[in-house]
């Protein structure tokens, strides 16, 4: 499967962005995804992910009720929207995919775990 990321921008403190990332292909329903990000001189870290049926959500403590991922099977898309944003939140955000054949209700929070990375969005917080 290809992700394409789309959706980052400059935007002020306390400000919102929604990403988006679509997904080439028929079989999007078989992936959980994830978006992950890395700020400069930083490791990536996760940021959300959302299992295939969409029952289950984790955050990273960093985003949580800042930050809502959802995902639309029927358009092949997963997006996370991002509101009250803060410096610190500045970075290339990535969506991945995982194939998950096991169960719709799993979830992926290791960037290792995923098999499908897009080519990422850079978001820019100002302060």
């Amino acid at each position: 499967v290809q992700l394409q990321a789309s959706g980052g921008g400059l935007v002020q403190a306390g400000g919102s962005l929604k990403l988006s990332c679509t997904a080439s292909g028929r079989t999007f329903s078989s992936y959980a995804m994830g978006w992950f990000r890395q700020a400069p001189g930083k490791e990536r870290e996760f940021v959300a992910a959302i299992s295939r049926n969409s029952n289950n959500i984790e955050y990273a403590d960093s985003v949580k009720s800042r930050f809502a991922i959802s995902r639309d099977n029927a358009k092949n898309m997963v997006s996370l929207q991002m509101t009250s944003l803060k410096p610190e939140d500045t970075a290339v955000y990535y969506c991945a995919a995982k194939r998950s054949g096991v169960s719709a209700n799993y979830w992926y929070t290791l960037g290792r775990q995923y098999d499908y990375w897009g080519k990422g969005t850079q978001v820019t917080v100002s302060s």
